[in-house]
């Protein structure tokens, strides 16, 4: 005992030069950090706003503010910048982790540094025609507000500037100075061999689209960088190797890719996610099924399914649609001697079925990248999810159709009733999302406002369950998740721009056209293939990357927009759940807190189950097209 107070009264009294120093270092990224992350919430809360008085003065006062939509776009870039950068300081941006799991502890630690040197690697590349960029833009001036765009351009080069700054302070704090010049030291290589090797690559033509965005991208994705750094250095590779493209073309594209007013909607629905769970209006919804079906043989699987059925027309974000529902009825779901292993296959399943329940953020994606009305993609996005509901909850009946049930009550239509009354105001949030489109009262970008303003309300008014201490955090959550998101769709724009200078997608065109079996073969080698583009690339990647290819060759071949959109959404979903690759089900893991290798086996039916639903979809377009 004498021993142990001894040393901790002397050990720390002389601190080392080294000690100290960290010590600086970790004030600094955290004070970093605040400067990054108050703005970016800010930013959030002044979108909110400056939206909601769009729709407000426009339906109500019969005066728009043309300025609104100009002010949205200037600020919206710089939340995405500062979203980009707090999720490269906290390690969030999107990346495949599947064999870097599999790898050696010293392995694994040098993969990591690596992802981290591929974000240095692309904001050093891109900084200066980023800087490049933005002084361009001063000749352009927005029409109602006069502003030149380097306003809006700056957030770029400040951006990038933030994450310089927070690669080389998390390259100190968390990496081993060794693996840090290995991880530079390959880059370095890499960059002089593809230098060297230029006049070879430029002869062999098109065959430089096998070499880096096939080979380099999959490298990269598969060694776990992060999928939009594996993007932008693949695509700034190519132009500046291959081509005579300038590297501030890359960062136009980037820019054009993530300034589309749509995608304003990303980071409000991810806000309204977050606020549904905070104010308890998902665990009054959840409340409500248990009440009706929670009696019956099992019940509570119907449940999960018509919650996040539920719920995803809400929010329109799966993390935030799963961390709703879970943790109200796996408790329940467990006491009745529900295996976790079907639980966590169950609410990936999930995840992947309910993709086109609008408002998905993959809809609003899909249609920011391709053009395809919004509104008839909320609209043709509800049955298909439906019809691969019916198909989960064939195969629940079927394993849970001798579940022992002589423990559980069944409820009094009084309790039923309380519940329906109380679950009401959160079960009308999607009907009140849908007609505000549907009617013209808001557009689809604004439509997340009023879900904002309804979910506050009836948080503080009905449920009386609204946590003002958790509002800034769950606002800095909105802006990383958004960044991360954003980043991609920039990266990858950028490099569809790339595939679609070198003739790629005319020959893709001539090919798909050239697949037997018309309409009905284009899309099943659509289906196959955005499965395996969800589970490499995840969804919004995939999407972005080939969906303006893919929707004209749909339309040339005679297949409707909105069924193809249907199609590759839920086939991109199922890839993106599926285990051992897709990052759906492992996110579904560590939500529920269950460990990947016991859902391994029970996720197959469900998989199977979808592909029913699937086929389904594609043999009747019915489906998709019927209420346009």
């Amino acid at each position: 005992m004498q021993l142990d107070v001894h040393l901790d009264m002397t050990v720390p009294a002389v601190p080392t030069r080294a000690t100290s120093g960290r010590s600086r270092l970790q004030t600094f990224d955290r004070v970093l950090g605040r400067m990054v992350e108050i703005p970016a919430a800010i930013l959030v809360g002044l979108e909110i706003v400056v939206l909601l008085a769009g729709v407000v003065s426009r339906y109500i006062l019969h005066h728009p503010l043309i300025w609104s939509d100009e002010l949205a776009a200037v600020l919206f870039l710089w939340l995405a910048m500062l979203g980009t950068v707090i999720a490269y300081r906290r390690g969030e941006h999107m990346r495949m982790t599947a064999f870097v799991g599999m790898a050696s502890p010293r392995s694994r630690a040098f993969l990591d540094t690596l992802a981290i040197v591929s974000g240095l690697a692309l904001v050093g590349l891109l900084l200066e025609p980023a800087i490049e960029f933005a002084i361009e833009e001063s000749w352009v001036h927005t029409p109602a507000l006069d502003l030149a765009n380097t306003w809006r351009a700056a957030a770029l080069p400040v951006g990038f500037t933030l994450m310089l700054v927070t690669a080389v302070v998390r390259l100190v704090q968390e990496s081993d100075w060794r693996l840090t010049g290995a991880a530079l030291v390959l880059g370095a290589c890499i960059a002089s061999g593809l230098a060297a090797l230029s006049p070879t690559l430029i002869g062999i033509g098109n065959l430089n689209l096998l070499v880096f965005f096939l080979f380099g991208v999959g490298a990269l994705v598969f060694a776990g960088v992060p999928i939009a750094f594996a993007f932008g250095l693949s695509t700034y590779a190519y132009l500046m190797t291959t081509t005579h493209a300038p590297a501030m073309v890359v960062v136009g594209r980037m820019d054009e890719g993530m300034s589309h007013l749509i995608l304003l909607s990303v980071p409000l629905f991810v806000f309204l996610g977050l606020l549904i769970e905070m104010t308890g209006m998902a665990r009054a919804m959840v409340g409500f099924l248990a009440s009706l079906l929670g009696h019956v043989r099992g019940g509570l699987h119907y449940v999960l399914v018509g919650a996040m059925y539920l719920v995803s027309g809400i929010s329109g974000s799966k993390a935030a649609d799963m961390a709703a529902v879970a943790p109200v009825l796996f408790p329940e779901m467990k006491a009745r001697g529900a295996k976790e292993g079907d639980l966590v296959a169950l609410l990936s399943a999930t995840g992947a079925q309910t993709e086109t329940i609008p408002p998905s953020i993959v809809l609003i994606t899909i249609g920011s990248v391709t053009g395809v009305s919004i509104t008839a993609l909320f609209t043709g996005g509800l049955v298909p999810g439906l019809v691969l509901a019916i198909t989960l909850c064939v195969l629940v009946w079927w394993r849970y159709r001798g579940e022992d049930l002589s423990h559980v009550a069944r409820p009094s239509r009084t309790a039923i009733l309380k519940a329906l009354v109380v679950a009401l105001p959160a079960l009308a949030l999607p009907f009140v999302i849908r007609a505000a489109v549907v009617e013209g009262i808001a557009t689809a970008t604004e439509v997340s406002t009023i879900g904002i303003v309804y979910a506050v309300l009836a948080g503080l008014l009905v449920y009386r369950q609204f946590d003002w201490r958790r509002l800034v955090p769950m606002l800095v959550t909105t802006a990383t998740l958004s960044g991360a998101i954003l980043l991609i769709i920039g990266a990858a724009t950028a490099m569809a721009w790339a595939l679609t200078q070198s003739g790629f997608s005319q020959a893709l065109a001539a090919a798909m056209k050239s697949l037997p079996g018309g309409p009905l073969g284009f899309l099943v080698v659509s289906a196959l293939a955005f499965i395996v583009l969800g589970s490499v690339l995840e969804g919004i990647p995939a999407i972005v990357l080939f969906g303006p290819l893919l929707f004209p060759i749909a339309r040339a071949v005679g297949v409707h927009e909105v069924h193809y959109a249907m199609v590759v959404i839920l086939a991109m979903g199922i890839g993106l759940f599926a285990p051992p690759f897709g990052v759906g089900y492992y996110a579904a893991c560590a939500i529920s807190r269950i460990h990947p290798d016991v859902g391994m086996r029970p996720i197959v039916g469900y998989i199977v189950a979808l592909l029913v639903g699937l086929a389904a979809i594609i043999l009747v377009p019915w489906f998709s097209i019927g209420f346009l």
